[in-house]
């Protein structure tokens, strides 16, 4: 079972917390507005018995003109083409709904792959999605980050991937964030 989300990274960090002197707020200085962002897809493969593993694929948005904004379909199909590569094994895909997920390119694309599953989460689920909390770790991680180029932002977010893909205890704590399990009910006799 997989689950997919996307995510989008800017030169404006996410706030964090920090500790200050009493009555002196700490302020972190950013600019950042209109410079890019790295779009970000995320996949949580998942199979009792055995260890989850994690999968992504960046894009660079710098802003140029006819620049593609987001992750297409053939972005998103690429990732699921390497995880059933990586698992090799069925693949029962759980994702939200937004336009690349539900268009006539995806249906086809889905269509041409017997191995492959696709389920839909109901509009505004996001806690029924393991990568949400994927997301929400790696950008508390990135908090007050500032001041960085787009391609070291980029760098930074792999970074930030790549050791979490070896956290299989931390990425099944993102599964169990959302109260769903993958235990098979017992044989019936």
């Amino acid at each position: 079972m997989c689950f997919e989300d996307e995510a989008g990274f800017t030169r404006r960090p996410p706030k964090g917390r920090t500790w200050g002197r009493r009555g002196i707020t700490p302020v972190v200085k950013v600019c950042g507005r209109g410079s890019g962002r790295v779009p970000v897809a995320g996949l949580l493969a998942m199979r009792p018995g055995s260890r989850t593993r994690l999968c992504h694929r960046l894009r660079r948005h710098t802003g140029r003109k006819g620049e593609r904004r987001s992750l297409s379909e053939r972005d998103y199909i690429g990732l699921i083409d390497g995880m059933h590569q990586l698992v090799r094994a069925p693949i029962v895909l759980v994702w939200d709904r937004i336009n690349t997920h539900v268009s006539h390119a995806m249906r086809d694309l889905i269509g041409a792959r017997d191995w492959l599953t696709v389920f839909i989460l109901p509009a505004y689920a996001p806690e029924l999605n393991a990568v949400e909390y994927l997301w929400a770790n790696v950008k508390h991680s990135l908090a007050n980050l500032a001041g960085v180029a787009l391609d070291r932002l980029e760098a930074f977010v792999r970074n930030r991937l790549k050791r979490l893909q070896y956290r299989s205890d931390v990425l099944d704590g993102f599964l169990a964030g959302t109260g769903l399990s993958l235990d098979l009910p017992p044989p019936s006799p």
